[in-house]
C-alpha cells in the first residue's frame, strides 16, 4: 500500500481514540460550529465551487451534471442547516438495544458504538462531503473522504472549512480527512486499506459502485445507483399518476432517487400517456418507448431497447412501457431495477397490497415521489447513502446505521463450567 494512504489511515485512527468515546454535548458543538463556519465562509466556497463549474464546463460535462456539481446561496445555506439538525437528532452511542440476564446472574447489555473510521468514495455533490462527516462525527465515526476530481475544489474547501471549526472546538482535525490524491491508483489502494477502514461505502454511479464492490477488501455497504420506475396502474387516478411522474422524473434529474422508466397499464395508456407527454413538454424530456408505447404517442418518439431499460440516466430522459397486467408490470421492475425506489399508481388495495409485498426494493411508494428516498425526508436530517443491499443496512442510512453493537457482559465472578 503506497505511503500517502498509510499515512492518512494512521493520522484518522489515532484520531478515531478520541472521537469514538465524545459525550453528545461535545460532537453537538462541534456541530454547530461546521453550520457556522460553513455561512461564515460562503463566499470562499462558492469561490472554489466556481473553479469546479468552469472546469466542467471545458470537459463539456452534461448539464445534469453541472446542476449536480452547482453550490449556491441557497444550497449552502440548505447545507449549514442540514448540520444544525443533526444536533437535535438523539445520539445513538451507548443506546443498549437489549439487555437481560442469564440463569448464572451474567448481565449482557446489547449496546451501539461507532463504526469507527469509514470511508466514502464518491462523485459530483459536494454536499455529500458535508453531510457524510457530519453524519460521522454525531455517530462517533471519523471519516476518509475521496471525492471525484470534477469536485476537487469545493471538497477541499469544505474540508478545510470543517477541520479548522474541530480545531476550534479542540478536536482532533483528523477525524474528518480528505484524499487529495483522485487518481484511480490512489482510490484502489484506498479500497484495500483494511488496516484503517472499517468500512468502505461508494456513492455514484452504477459504474463505480460496481468497482469497489467488485475490488475492495474492505468491507462495503452498496448504495446509491439508482434505475427507479413508477407503475401507472389500470386503477390509478390518472391526473394524480401525471403530478407524480412530473416530480419523480424532474424536480432533480441528477439524483438516484429520480425515476428513468415509468410503466403503464394498456387499460388506461391510451388517456395518460398524452397527459403525460403533455406536462414533460415543459421540460427538455426525451420519451423512448416500446411499440405500443409510439402507437399512442406518434412516430417521433424513439424506440427503447433492452439496454435502454436498464439505464440509469441521471439526465432528461425517460424510458416508457406499457404492459399488460400488474405482473408483467412487477417482472419489468425486478428485471431492470437496482432495488433503489419504485412506486405504483392505483387506487386498489388489492394491487397496493400486492406491490408492496412482491417488489424488492429498498423503499416502494403507494402514490406517492420517489424523490422523498432521502435521509432528511425520513426525519434522519441527512444521509450517508441508501443503501440497496440487504445486511446491516437498507435505505436513508442515518445515524443508526453508522453504529454497530458491542455486546457488555457484567459479571460478578462467574466461570463456565
Amino acid at each position: 500500500m503506497g505511503n500517502y494512504i498509510d499515512e492518512l489511515g494512521k493520522r484518522i485512527k489515532k484520531a478515531s481514540k478520541t472521537i469514538s468515546v465524545l459525550p453528545t454535548t461535545q460532537k453537538n458543538a462541534a456541530l454547530l460550529a461546521i453550520a457556522d463556519a460553513l455561512t461564515e465562509n460562503q463566499a470562499r466556497i462558492l469561490e472554489a465551487n466556481a473553479l469546479d463549474i468552469a472546469r466542467a464546463q471545458e470537459h463539456s460535462l452534461s448539464s445534469a451534471m453541472i446542476e449536480r456539481l452547482t453550490l449556491n446561496e441557497n444550497r449552502i445555506q440548505g447545507i449549514s442547516d442540514a448540520v444544525k439538525k443533526l444536533v437535535d437528532l438523539d445520539d445513538p452511542v451507548g443506546i443498549i438495544d437489549e439487555g437481560f440476564t442469564r440463569p448464572n446472574g451474567l448481565q449482557l447489555m446489547k449496546t451501539r458504538v461507532p463504526l469507527g473510521v469509514v470511508g466514502v468514495i464518491y462523485e459530483s455533490r459536494p454536499n455529500v462531503t458535508v453531510d457524510t462527516a457530519t453524519l460521522c462525527l454525531k455517530s462517533g465515526n471519523c471519516v476518509l473522504l475521496r471525492g471525484g476530481k470534477e469536485a476537487f475544489q469545493s471538497n477541499k474547501i469544505l474540508t478545510d472549512i470543517m477541520r479548522g471549526a474541530l480545531k476550534a472546538q479542540r478536536l482532533p482535525e483528523d477525524a474528518i480527512l480528505l484524499v487529495e490524491d483522485t487518481s484511480r491508483e490512489i482510490a484502489a489502494q484506498m479500497m484495500k486499506a483494511n488496516d484503517y477502514l472499517d468500512v468502505l461505502i461508494p456513492r455514484g454511479g452504477a459504474g463505480l459502485i460496481g468497482s469497489v464492490v467488485q475490488n475492495a477488501t474492505v468491507p462495503v455497504i452498496q448504495t446509491g445507483a439508482g434505475n427507479c420506475h413508477v407503475y401507472i396502474d389500470e386503477y390509478a387516478d390518472l391526473d394524480m399518476a401525471v403530478n407524480i411522474v412530473e416530480n419523480a422524473k424532474t424536480h432533480r434529474v441528477s439524483v438516484c432517487n429520480a425515476i428513468e422508466g415509468i410503466l403503464v397499464h394498456q387499460k388506461i395508456a391510451d388517456a395518460v400517456l398524452p397527459m403525460i407527454k403533455e406536462r414533460l413538454e415543459r421540460y427538455p424530456v426525451e420519451l423512448i418507448g416500446c411499440e405500443r408505447t409510439r402507437a399512442i404517442l406518434g412516430g417521433d418518439i424513439k424506440a427503447a431497447t433492452d439496454a435502454d431499460y436498464a439505464t440509469e440516466y441521471l439526465d432528461y430522459k425517460l424510458s416508457v412501457k406499457v404492459v399488460d397486467s400488474i405482473e408483467e408490470a412487477m417482472e419489468h421492475i425486478d428485471r431492470y431495477s437496482t432495488k433503489h425506489s419504485e412506486c405504483i399508481v392505483t387506487e386498489s388495495y388489492s394491487r397496493m397490497q400486492t406491490f408492496t409485498k412482491s417488489v424488492d426494493a429498498a423503499v416502494v411508494y403507494v402514490n406517492a415521489s420517489t424523490r422523498f428516498t432521502d435521509g432528511g425526508e425520513f426525519g434522519y436530517g441527512a444521509e450517508i447513502g441508501i443503501s440497496t443491499q440487504k445486511l446491516h443496512a437498507r435505505g436513508p442510512m442515518g445515524l443508526h446505521e453508522l453504529t454497530t453493537i458491542k455486546y457488555i457482559a457484567y459479571g460478578n465472578g462467574q466461570i463456565r463450567e
